[in-house]
This record gives structure tokens, C-alpha cells and sequence, in this order.
């Protein structure tokens, strides 16, 4: 059974930033959002956050562990990397134990990583075609498990990047977390379609998508499965304010990241990040990120995901006004929504 739940009523979860806030908060944030109406929660796996400004890092199944006790919505990282920090079996228990705990609640996000988050161990870091594949064999390990272990066997792997000697998962949930993979390319839609349960992206212009969807069933169509009955998740950034003055520098200073147009996944430390934010431009965040004191304008834009066939979007406004914003799009956009 999908944790992901049809209807206008599941569309819109909270984007939880640990990047910029304290775990704590983070916690309250997401109770708060949930009593107005959000569904659900994603919180990122990151090690640091993109620039110093935005000041926090927590480890994130600490806090949907938290999240779980206070909440009643869905709930999964998005993304984790199951390659470098983590052996694909360390993720594997710690979703099985996630869901246990929130049974029908938990989904698992992996993707292949990033140097901001996965390079301090001080090992090699391999280009993008390496990280790939390495992910995809994690994701193949972590289905075994949770299989395997389900039925009280055990499993064993050999493969080109991982060993696992013979063992099983003890603590297990009824029902094992969906696998969702992060991608924005054709390749890895594709082997997202044959190897996971589900796709997660980033807004991007709807050619894209439609083009990530495409492969994306086509793989899962190879595997034998239904990709119309496989969730397709989007995160979604944003900047909202009271002002067009405030919501800019907001993305500005807070979300600069989010203006930058080149591939992100080299780049190693928060302070480099930096450094690169002096030459992002206001008029960099067009085509990215919307950014309006008007919830209709916001509004518009989701819809034409919602209409393109995403089973949940999770927001990020990424100012620190979240209250505000929970409050303002609680009740000028998110009753407005339609899932068709």
C-alpha cells in the first residue's frame, strides 16, 4: 500500500529545510504546517548546508523520528545517499526501523550524492556515470533486504561496489517503505522506472518533465510494472514574502543556490558555495523559482504540476517567514488546488 494517498486533500506536504533551521524548529515548523493543511513531510539528508548563511545541518532521521511523534502525515528523506556516508544495508535498517515505528507513513528518497555531503570522508570521488551506478546497486541491495528480510531470509551481495555477508534485517514493518529515486535525467528515469517504486524531481519546465516521465515508464513498463500506479513526487522552491522587495532577498541571501545554473554536485564546501553566491542575479532565478508576494502567481504554478500528474508536491518557501507562509498559502492556495 502507497503512503502517497489520492486527492486535493494529500497533494501539498512541507518541504522541512534542516539546512536553515534548528532541528527543533524543524519539528515545530512541520506540526504547525500540518495543523493548516499541508500532508506529509521531506526533510534532505545533507552533512552541511549550501552556504553558511543558512546556518544548520541536522541529521535527519533523528528528526523524523521526532516528526513522526508529532505528526500523523507521511514522512521520508529526500534524498539520502546510500553509497558513501551509509552502506546501502545502514540505510536499509534504518528505513525498516522508520517504518516500523509509523507504519503506512515512511518512503524512502535516495540519489547519488553530492561532494558537499558525501566528500569529508576524504575518499575518491567518483564522477557522476560511478555515482550512478553505485546508487543503483544500493537501491537493488536495499530491496533485497527489505524482501528478503520480510519473509525471514537472508541475503548476501557481491557486487561491483558493495559486499554484504550473509544477514538480515530483524526489525522489520509489516509493509517495507516505497524506494523513490531523485533524478532529473533521462538515463536514470529510465533505470528509476525498472529498479524503484517511485520518482522524485525538482520543478523544472514541463518539456522536462514530460520527458522524465516518459522514460521513467518505459523503464518501469520493461520491469513489468504500471508506472501510472508508481508515485511521482516533486519538491518544490519557492520564495514568498509580504513584499516583492523582501521575498528576493530572501532568495538572495537565504536560497542562492537555488539562482546558480550550472551542476552542483562537485562542489565541496559551503564557503566555495559562497564565494560562487556573489555572482548570482535576481534575473538568474527566472525559469527557476518563483518569486512573489502574490499566493495566486504561486498558486498558478503548482497547479500546473499538480495538473501534469504529481501524487505529492512538497513545498519549500525558502525565507525564514515560515509561519507566515504557512499561514498565507494554508488559506489562499492550498484549498484552491485541484488533483485531476
Amino acid at each position: 500500500m502507497s503512503v502517497f494517498k489520492t486527492g486535493p486533500e494529500g497533494l501539498i506536504g512541507y518541504a522541512v529545510m534542516l539546512e536553515q533551521f534548528h532541528p527543533r524548529d524543524c519539528v515545530e515548523l512541520t506540526e504547525y504546517a500540518e495543523q493548516k493543511g499541508f500532508n506529509g513531510a521531506m526533510a534532505a539528508d545533507h552533512f552541511q548546508p549550501w552556504v553558511p548563511q543558512q546556518g544548520q545541518s541536522a541529521f535527519v532521521w533523528n528528526v523524523l523520528t521526532a516528526i513522526g511523534e508529532r505528526t500523523k502525515g507521511d514522512m521520508g528523506p529526500g534524498v539520502t545517499t546510500p553509497t558513501f556516508r551509509w552502506h546501502p544495508a545502514m540505510v536499509a535498517q534504518a528505513s525498516a526501523t522508520l517504518a516500523a515505528m509509523y507504519p503506512n507513513r515512511h518512503w524512502l528518497g535516495v540519489g547519488a550524492g553530492e561532494a558537499l555531503n558525501e566528500s569529508f570522508l576524504a575518499q575518491y570521488w567518483p564522477d557522476v556515470g560511478e555515482r550512478s551506478a553505485r546508487m543503483f546497486e544500493a537501491v537493488q541491495i536495499i530491496k533485497k533486504l527489505f524482501e528478503n528480510s520480510a519473509a525471514g531470509k537472508n541475503t548476501k551481495h557481491n557486487g561491483d561496489y558493495y559486499r554484504m555477508e550473509s544477514t538480515r534485517l530483524w526489525t522489520m514493518p509489516e509493509t517495507p517503505p516505497e524506494i523513490l529515486v531523485a533524478t532529473a535525467g533521462p538515463i536514470n528515469a529510465k533505470k528509476t522506472g525498472k529498479f524503484a517504486d517511485g520518482i522524485i524531481t525538482v520543478g523544472a519546465p514541463l518539456e522536462k518533465i514530460e520527458m522524465l516521465f516518459e522514460k521513467f515508464a518505459e523503464g518501469a513498463r520493461e520491469a513489468g510494472k504500471n508506472p501510472d500506479t508508481m508515485p511521482k513526487v516533486l519538491q518544490l522552491h519557492m520564495s514568498w514574502a509580504e513584499t516583492y522587495e523582501e521575498a528576493l532577498a530572501n532568495a538572495m541571501t537565504e536560497w542562492p543556490n537555488g539562482g546558480m545554473k550550472f551542476p552542483k554536485a562537485d562542489i565541496r564546501s559551503p564557503f566555495d558555495f559562497e564565494q560562487m553566491a556573489k555572482l548570482v542575479r535576481p534575473e538568474d532565478f527566472k525559469g527557476r523559482m518563483v518569486i512573489s508576494p502574490d499566493p495566486q502567481e504561486h498558486l498558478e504554478h503548482i497547479q500546473k504540476f499538480a495538473d501534469f500528474g504529481f501524487d505529492r508536491i512538497y513545498l519549500h518557501n525558502v525565507g525564514r517567514n515560515q509561519r507566515e507562509w504557512i499561514d498565507v498559502f494554508s488559506r489562499d492556495v492550498l484549498p484552491k488546488l485541484n488533483k485531476r
